[in-house]
């Protein structure tokens, strides 16, 4: 995915959808061209890699768009994952995955979800399902959570990134 400069003046669907591509190609941009060390690198006393913040944003594409706002039912890896012995299971699994596997898993929840926003088509429109509080988010919330979210982990992937090879930038 290409990263590409949202429009300065668009409807609001579409406006939200490009910053969260901007965002979702930033994120790959950073995880790719690594060597299996890359992959794996940690920063200082943390646990994240490179690998699991893609395996991780994989996951809550697929969690908000398909599960929450389509009301899809969970699918692989995530319906079979051991949640209740592992709550970070997809941070702990991924160093040790693919690097090609992760990041077509994370380019295709995206695709998932940019059909789904398609097929809502309205910011107003309300989640297929409740979340874990029990309310029904509109498509502008989570378009909104996912670009804060994407953006968060971002920065994590620039440190880590910084540190593997000094690749820096947005």
């Amino acid at each position: 995915m290409e990263r590409t400069d949202p429009e300065v003046v668009a409807g609001e669907l579409t406006m939200l959808s490009q910053y969260l591509d901007y965002q979702r190609a930033t994120l790959l941009a950073k995880a790719s061209g690594l060597d299996d060390a890359g992959w794996r690198a940690k920063v200082g006393n943390s646990e994240l890699t490179l690998a699991g913040l893609v395996k991780h944003m994989a996951l809550v594409e697929d969690s908000w768009f398909q599960k929450t706002m389509a009301g899809e039912p969970v699918r692989e890896p995530w319906a079979s994952a051991p949640w209740d012995e592992d709550r970070d299971w997809e941070f702990h699994t991924a160093p040790d995955d693919d690097p090609a596997e992760v990041l077509d898993l994370y380019r295709e929840a995206c695709e998932r979800s940019r059909a789904t926003v398609a097929r809502l088509g309205d910011p107003e429109a309300l989640a297929a399902s409740l979340t874990r509080r029990g309310n029904r988010p509109s498509l502008r919330w989570v378009m909104l959570h996912m670009l804060e979210e994407t953006a968060r982990h971002n920065g994590h992937a620039d440190l880590i990134r910084e540190r593997v090879d000094g690749t820096t930038g947005e």
